[in-house]
Parts: C-alpha cells; sequence; structure tokens
C-alpha cells in the first residue's frame, strides 16, 4: 500500500508531543536567524563607524577638535569614537584638577578607555549566548523528539500480529524529521556564532590598538609641551 511519506503528512500526523517539539524548533530556528541578521548590520554597523573615526583621528584633526565632534555625536557615534571620547573625558578633568604628573594623567585616560572599551564589547557581544545555546541544544531537542516519535510508534505496533516495512516506516520518519529541524536550526547557529566570534575579536584588537596609540600621542603631547594636546 502506498503511504503518503511527504515532510507536511509526516508533521501533520506525529504524536503531539513530536508536533511540539517541531514547533519549538522552528520557533527557535527563526529567532536564531533574526538574531543573526541583526548581528551582521550591527557588525558591520561598528566596522564602519570605527574606520571612519580613525580616518578622522589620523587626518590631522587637532584632538580638541574630535573631542568636540565625539561629544555631540555621543549617541550615533561608532564605539571607537567613544572610547576615544572618554579618554579625552578624563584626562581634560584631571588637567583642570591642575595635575601635571604625566603618569596619573596617563594612568586616568587608560582607565577610562578600558571602561568604555568593556562596554563597548559587551554591547556588540550581546545575542551570541543565544547563538551558541541554540546551536549546542537544539540537535538534542530534536534527538529527544525523534527518541519519543520512535517509543510512541512501537508501542502503536505492539497490538499488531504482522509488523512489516510499510507500518514501521511512517512512525519512524515522523520521528526522525524532528532531528532534521533540530539540524535546521543548530547548523546556521553554530556557523555564525564562528563568524562572529572571529569578527569580535578582530573589533577588539582593532580598539585595543587605538588605545594604545591614542594613549601614546597624549604621553608625547603631555611630556613635550607642558600643556594641553594638541
Amino acid at each position: 500500500m502506498n503511504q503518503d511519506l511527504s515532510i507536511l503528512h509526516l508533521v501533520l500526523n506525529a504524536s503531539l508531543v513530536v508536533q511540539a517539539v517541531m514547533l519549538l524548533l522552528m520557533l527557535v530556528s527563526i529567532t536564531s536567524w533574526a538574531a543573526i541578521f541583526r548581528k551582521l548590520f550591527a557588525l558591520n554597523r561598528v566596522k564602519a563607524q570605527n574606520e571612519a573615526f580613525e580616518r578622522d583621528f589620523w587626518s590631522g584633526s587637532s584632538l580638541n577638535d574630535l573631542f568636540t565632534t565625539a561629544s555631540k555625536n555621543a549617541a550615533n557615534g561608532g564605539p571607537m569614537e567613544r572610547i576615544f571620547a572618554s579618554g579625552m573625558r578624563e584626562f581634560q578633568k584631571l588637567r583642570e584638577r591642575r595635575i601635571t604628573d604625566v603618569g596619573t594623567l596617563m594612568d586616568g585616560a587608560r582607565r577610562a578607555m578600558r571602561a568604555s572599551f568593556q562596554r563597548e564589547m559587551d554591547e556588540v557581544e550581546s545575542n551570541l549566548s543565544f547563538l551558541a545555546s541554540v546551536g549546542s541544544v537544539s540537535p538534542y531537542v530534536g534527538l529527544f523528539g525523534t527518541v519519543w516519535g520512535i517509543m510512541h510508534a512501537f508501542t502503536g505496533l505492539a497490538s499488531l500480529q504482522q509488523v512489516t516495512l510499510s507500518t514501521v516506516a511512517p512512525g519512524i520518519a515522523e520521528a526522525l524529521v524532528a532531528t532534521a529541524i533540530g539540524l535546521f536550526a543548530a547548523i546556521p547557529a553554530v556557523v555564525a556564532y564562528n563568524r562572529f566570534a572571529r569578527d569580535l575579536d578582530r573589533i577588539s584588537i582593532h580598539q585595543e590598538t587605538f588605545i594604545e596609540e591614542f594613549s601614546n600621542i597624549l604621553q608625547r603631547n603631555v611630556s613635550a609641551q607642558g600643556s594641553a594636546p594638541r
């Protein structure tokens, strides 16, 4: 006897528990894809903002002019611009207190930039833990649906006197769909997580390098002039 083994038919005829697992995995997959696209756009925006600010920084503009622009653009600026503004703000506060010791000035500016750097990295790393959880848990959730479906299928066969492949196949196929959906949810999440983790490492290194370069510029100007930088 011919049996309909299409995906839709298998899903509609699966047990309630297996259907619930499939629905959960589909919702997780949709949420995961939404998080992937949001993070992709967010990281591209961060890269573009950092590159734009770095071009302005190395273009020869004075630090005071850059700080004025960064302060006005705090809400729409990139992470590197806000890190720079934090360091300059702390540096100027210490100078206003008539602190002239180079070490004290530089330690204060570096601490402010490090704190800002950590806040910015926490922001850009948001939702990564969700993708990691989806990638690690979804296959096991799908496997649970498969095991439950197979148990349900064999329980239904217990009352039959003659069991053939045609009677076993639909129940097993229904159960295996849950594992397939679990893998469908997990694989993109794992690939995206690895890609974003690599991009975040590059952004982190780029920003840490900028902190050191900016600190060196501040130190050279303070040591040479003993007055406001550039």
